[in-house]
């Protein structure tokens, strides 16, 4: 048989063995059970509300349960193995069968409900869920939760951590599904952390905590010391021999004179400056122009002696 074959075969054998149970020892406070198979046989862990019950009058009870598994299921030497459940409470699939009991009973679901996942927070569940599904009320089916406290619902925590029960409640309408989660007290959650309050912090320095002003914190930057550093120039990390101070040689600035050669007349023509006797003579055209007025002047004087003369005629 194939690996993927035989994981099926064995989940559908374990949700077997877990409905016989339920139905074998539901009046016991049946909570759950774990399968481990050993060299020696199968060996299977019952958890119940009341051992007692579930071992029977002198093993008779439980000697019908493991022949019933032999029998049944083919398992060769069951080995089982009956511990009571500290806090009920706190067992989901207990839990879930009690208010799965009470919905039959005629309980009012809401009143069921809340009552039922109080008593789990009062037993020091970190957090609690409860999930009704069916025709609660009506003619139509619903789901109605109840939550309470902090509960995961997916990833490793919820598979983990988290305590999952089933129950069914037959009712006149229909059947009723529940399913309860608890998170136990004490578990540990991959978000949690703690505040230490003894822990010592270090102590940070704070700029201007001493009341000094602004004035105060630029004086006191002013007043350090701040390195004068050169640019790095390449080849200032090779080794340089130092120099001499006599063979150091003093360098003056030589001004040289370039003389026009007389055989590029014309470029130094081309390039020259103008000289003051081809610039116009503004001295004589300041004449003209002053004789001109004058000129103009008489006329208009003239114009007006001739006017007044008509006048007074």
């Amino acid at each position: 048989m194939a690996d993927e074959h035989q994981f099926i075969e064995d989940g559908l054998q374990r949700s077997q063995i877990n409905e016989f149970f339920e139905d074998e020892l539901g009046r016991a406070g049946y909570g759950g059970m774990e399968v481990a198979k050993t060299p020696m046989g199968t060996q299977i862990v019952l958890k119940a509300e009341k051992p007692g019950m579930v071992i029977g009058k002198g093993g008779k009870n439980i000697r019908k349960v493991t022949t019933e598994l032999e029998e049944r299921f083919d398992m060769d030497d069951p080995q089982i193995d009956v511990q009571e459940v500290d806090e009920p409470d706190l067992n989901a699939k207990i839990v879930a069968d009690r208010l799965a009991n009470a919905l039959e009973r005629g309980w009012y679901f809401r009143r069921a409900g809340h009552t039922t996942i109080d008593r789990i927070m009062d037993a020091g569940a970190l957090g609690a869920e409860i999930v009704l599904s069916g025709k609660v009320t009506g003619a139509r089916s619903r789901v109605e939760k109840f939550n309470r406290g902090y509960i995961k619902h997916n990833g490793e925590p919820a598979e983990n951590v988290v305590d999952e029960g089933q129950g069914v409640a037959v009712m006149k309408l229909g059947t009723i599904g529940v399913t309860v989660k608890i998170i136990p007290p004490g578990a540990t959650l991959p978000d949690d952390f703690e505040i230490a309050e003894d822990a010592d912090a270090p102590e940070v320095e704070q700029a201007g905590a001493s009341g000094e002003g602004v004035e105060d914190l630029l004086a006191d930057v002013d007043d350090e010391e701040v390195p004068e550093t050169e640019p790095d120039l390449p080849g200032d990390d090779e080794d340089v021999p130092d120099a001499d101070p006599e063979d150091v040689i003093d360098e003056e600035v030589v001004e040289e004179v370039i003389e026009a050669d007389e055989t590029a007349d014309g470029d130094a023509a081309e390039t020259a400056e103008p000289s003051e006797e081809d610039e116009p003579e503004l001295d004589e055209l300041d004449e003209d122009v002053e004789s001109e007025a004058e000129d103009l002047v008489a006329e208009m004087e003239s114009e007006e002696d001739d006017a007044d003369d008509e006048e007074e005629e």
